[in-house]
C-alpha cells in the first residue's frame, strides 16, 4: 500500500499500527514512519489486571506520561518520524521479523528500498521474573540492565539503489503540557570519528538523549551519509524540535537512538557492533520466550503474535497486564462514547506454558487481596500497574482527540464504580491458578473468603445510570460462589461459611434462569430489570460452566444474537455488538462498533455447542475465519470494529487477543476432538 496513510483529517486509521515493547513501556509505529502514536499511563484494570488510559510513546513506564501522542492531537501531540519526503510515491510494507516483536516497515520505489528496523533492546537471557523479596513483594526485574529499558532504537538501512529520508522528532512532554528546550550538539558525518550524542532535549524534569549512528557500508565510499539537524519550530508544540534529511546509498545504514536521563558527564559512544549486538539479542529473547508455548494447534502464527502482544502488554516489575497501549481512541469518530477495556483470567498462559508470567500475575493479584480489601470485604475494580487504586479522572482539553474526538482522558470515572462481576472473574483465575499452576496460600485464601457479596452493580460495560442486576455480573457473582467451594474441597481448606456459600450460589443460578431469561422472547437478557434487551456478555456463560452450551436456553440465546439488529439480535456481517446501543439507556450515548472479545466469545460458545451437534463446530470455524479477515496487517485487533470494517477504540487491545487464543484453543481442541472437563 501506499506508504501515505494519513486521510484529510491528518490522522492514519488506528489499524496501520504495529507495536512495540520491553515490557515496561511501548510504542505503536505507523505505516507512515511515525512513532508516538500509542501507549499507556493510568491503569484501568477489570481484574487486578491493568489497563492504562493514557497514549502513545512514553518513558520509562507504562503510567509516565506520554512523550509522544500525536494520536491524540496531529498538531500538538508530538512524533517521531522517519519517512520519505514524498509518501505517496512510495509503497510502504510492515511486518515482524521472525517470532519476535522487531518491526520492520519496508520503503520501495523505483530508485530503491529501504528497512525501517524498530525495537525496544532486551537481553536475550534476562531472567525478568524474578521476585525481589527483600525490598518489596512485586516481582523485579534484576538481570535486565537499567540502560536498557530506557532505549528506544530506530535503525535504518539501505538495501537497494539510494533512498531518501526525512527524520523528524518532536518530543511532547507531560501529553504535550511542559515546555522544553532542544539543543542540538553536533552533526555527524561518516567520515569523522566523534560521539553518537547529537541532540538533547530538556523540559523541567526529564532529559532525552538523541544519539545517531552511522554506518557507511564497509568499503569506503567516496562520499557517506550525514545528518545535518536544524531546529524547527512547530504550531501547537511548547517546544522546538528537528529536522534532518538524509541520503543513504546501498547497504549503508544510520542508526536513531532515544534515550532517557543520561547523565551530562556520561559520554558513553553508541557503535554498530552494539546496536548489532542489541538487535540479536533482542530477537533471541523474543524467540526464546515464544519456544516455551505449549501451543501447536490451527491458526498458529496468529496466536502466537496475540501471545507476544499480551507479552509486551505485561508490566515486568509486578505482573500487571495493561489492557491496551492508547487511551481515548473513540468508538465513533466524534463521539463522546469511551470504552472500557478489561481483563479476564491468567489462564491463557497457564494453559500455554508461560507458568512465569501466570505466576507473576497471581502475585499481583494476591498483593491486591491482602492491601486493598475493605473491611467488608469489597475490592476496587481498578488499579494502576503498581497496585494502586487512586485513579482520578481528568480531562485534557487542550487536546483535540483522534480525528477531533474529544474529550480526551486520562484516569477512568468508572474506578469507583460497584461491579461484582469482579468476583467470580478474580475467583475464577484463583481456581484455575490452583488446578493448572501453583496451589494458592492460605493467605491468599483467607482473603479471598472476605470478598462475596450480592448487590445490584454498573455492569461489566460500566454503564452510567441506575444500577441494575445484570445478569452477566449475577452469572459472574455465582462463579464467584462456584470457585469458592470448589476450591475449598480440592484443597480441604476451611470454610466457615460453606453452607450459606452453598445456598447463595443455588439461590443465584434459581434467580438468573426465572428474571434473567425471557420466556417470550427465548433468550437471556442485559438485567433483570430491563427484560426486552440482549446483551452479549451472556456468551460468557457456558465458558465459565454456568450453563452446558446444548441447554436449549442457551442455544436459543445464541440464535437470536445471531440476527441482525434490525430482527432483534446482535451481529452485523459476522461481528458481535455488545448491546444494542441505540436502544439502551446506559447513560453515555452515541454509536459503537462490534466487539472484537463478543465475536471470538460467540466462536468459543458455539465451538463448545459443536461437541454435542456438529453444525455449531463448522459455524464457529466460518465466524473465527471471518473474524481474522478484520485484523490489521499484523493480526491485531482493538476493541471494536466498525460497519465499514474500521477498527475503532484503543488498539491492540489486550483482551481481544485473549479471547482469540481461548476461542483458537477451544475449537482446535474440539476440530481434533479433544475435550477438558470443567
Amino acid at each position: 500500500m501506499s506508504a501515505s496513510t494519513r486521510d484529510t483529517s491528518g490522522y492514519p486509521p488506528i489499524e496501520h499500527y504495529g507495536m512495540i515493547g520491553n515490557m515496561r513501556t511501548c510504542a505503536l509505529v505507523s505505516l507512515d514512519g511515525s512513532i508516538g502514536e500509542a501507549r499507556n499511563t493510568l491503569l484501568h484494570c477489570k481484574q487486578p489486571n491493568s489497563r492504562s488510559d493514557h497514549p502513545r510513546f512514553h518513558v520509562p513506564d507504562f503510567d509516565s506520561p506520554s512523550l509522544f501522542c500525536r494520536l491524540l492531537d496531529k498538531d500538538k501531540g508530538g512524533y517521531f518520524s522517519i519517512a520519505p519526503p514524498d509518501l505517496t510515491t512510495c509503497t510502504a510494507k510492515q511486518q515482524y521479523l521472525p517470532s519476535s516483536a522487531i518491526l520492520q516497515t519496508r520503503y520501495i520505489n523505483e530508485d530503491g528500498v529501504v528497512n525501517l528496523v524498530d525495537f525496544f533492546p532486551r537481553p536475550k537471557n534476562a531472567n525478568i521474573l524474578t521476585p525481589n523479596t527483600a525490598q518489596t513483594s512485586y516481582r523485579e526485574t534484576r538481570s535486565v540492565p537499567e540502560e536498557l529499558k530506557k532505549w528506544l532504537v530506530r535503525r535504518v538501512e539501505c538495501i537497494r539503489g539510494q533512498f531518501t529520508l526525512d527524520v523528524e522528532v518532536f518530543p511532547a512532554f507531560d501529553y504535550a503540557r511542559e515546555p522544553h528546550t532542544t539543543t542540538i550538539l553536533q552533526q555527524l558525518k561518516w567520515e569523522y570519528d566523534c560521539q553518537s550524542k547529537t541532540v538533547t532535549f530538556h523540559s523541567k524534569d526529564e532529559k532525552l538523549q538523541l544519539d545517531v549512528c552511522i554506518d557507511h557500508g564497509g568499503d569506503e565510499p567516496i562520499t557517506g551519509p550525514s545528518v545535518d539537524f536544524e531546529k524547527v519550530q512547530r504550531r501547537g508544540m511548547q517546544g522546538e524540535g528537528v529536522v534532518a534529511r538524509v541520503t543513504l546509498q546501498e547497504g549503508q545504514s544510520i542508526s536513531f537512538i532515544l534515550r532517557r536521563d543520561i547523565p551530562n558527564h556520561v559520554t558513553s559512544n553508541i557503535t554498530t557492533t552494539v546496536l548489532d549486538s542489541q538487535q540479536h539479542d533482542t530477537q533471541m529473547f523474543w524467540y526464546n520466550w515464544l519456544s516455551k508455548s505449549r501451543y501447536k494447534g490451527a491458526w498458529r502464527e496468529v496466536v502466537y503474535r496475540s501471545l507476544m502482544i499480551l507479552k509486551m502488554l505485561t508490566y515486568e516489575p509486578t505482573g500487571a497486564i495493561v489492557a491496551a497501549p492508547t487511551f481515548s481512541i473513540p468508538e465513533a469518530i466524534g463521539g463522546v462514547r469511551w470504552v472500557r477495556d478489561s481483563s479476564f483470567t491468567i489462564y491463557i498462559f497457564l494453559r500455554l506454558g508461560f507458568t512465569d508470567e501466570a505466576d507473576a500475575y497471581m502475585g499481583f493479584i494476591s498483593d491486591r487481596f491482602q492491601k486493598s480489601l475493605t473491611e467488608e470485604g469489597a475490592l476496587p475494580i481498578m488499579f494502576t500497574i503498581r497496585g494502586e487504586t487512586e485513579i482520578p479522572e481528568q480531562e485534557l482539553d487542550h487536546l483535540e482527540g483522534y480525528k477531533g474526538s474529544r474529550p480526551v482522558r486520562i484516569g477512568n470515572g468508572a474506578a469507583f464504580h460497584q461491579q461484582f462481576d469482579i468476583y467470580g472473574e478474580l475467583m475464577d483465575s484463583i481456581y484455575l491458578y490452583n488446578k493448572y499452576g501453583k496451589p494458592v496460600s492460605w493467605d491468599t485464601w483467607v482473603s479471598v473468603r472476605k470478598m462475596l457479596v450480592d448487590q445490584p452493580d454498573m455492569s461489566i460495560w460500566e454503564v452510567r445510570n441506575n444500577k441494575q442486576h445484570f445478569v452477566y455480573s449475577k452469572v459472574m457473582l455465582w462463579v464467584a460462589f462456584d470457585r469458592g467451594l470448589r476450591l475449598a474441597d480440592k484443597r480441604c481448606l476451611p470454610c466457615p461459611n460453606r453452607a450459606k456459600w452453598l445456598e447463595a450460589r443455588d439461590n443465584i443460578y434459581e434467580e438468573i434462569m426465572e428474571k434473567g431469561y425471557n420466556v417470550e422472547l427465548k433468550s437471556f437478557v442485559q438485567s433483570y430489570e430491563n427484560r426486552t434487551m440482549l446483551d452479549a456478555s451472556i456468551l460468557i456463560a457456558p465458558l465459565v460452566f454456568f450453563i452446558t452450551p446444548n441447554d436449549p436456553r442457551f442455544l436459543n440465546t445464541i440464535e437470536r444474537i445471531l440476527l441482525p439488529p434490525e430482527k432483534g439480535g446482535l451481529t452485523v456481517t459476522g461481528l458481535v455488538h455488545r448491546y444494542n446501543s441505540e436502544l439502551s439507556d446506559d447513560g453515555v450515548g452515541g454509536h459503537e462498533g462490534a466487539f472484537s472479545m463478543c465475536t471470538f466469545w460467540l466462536v468459543e460458545a458455539l465451538t463448545r455447542a459443536g461437541a454435542y451437534d456438529r453444525k455449531y463446530l463448522v459455524r464457529a470455524v466460518n465466524l473465527f475465519e471471518n473474524m481474522l479477515a478484520f485484523s490489521n496487517h499484523h493480526s491485531m485487533f482493538s476493541e471494536e470494529i466498525s460497519r465499514t470494517g474500521e477498527q475503532l477504540g484503543n488498539t491492540p487491545q489486550a483482551f481481544s487477543h485473549l479471547a482469540l487464543i481461548s476461542a483458537a484453543f477451544n475449537l482446535d481442541r474440539a476440530l481434533n476432538n479433544r475435550h477438558e472437563a470443567s
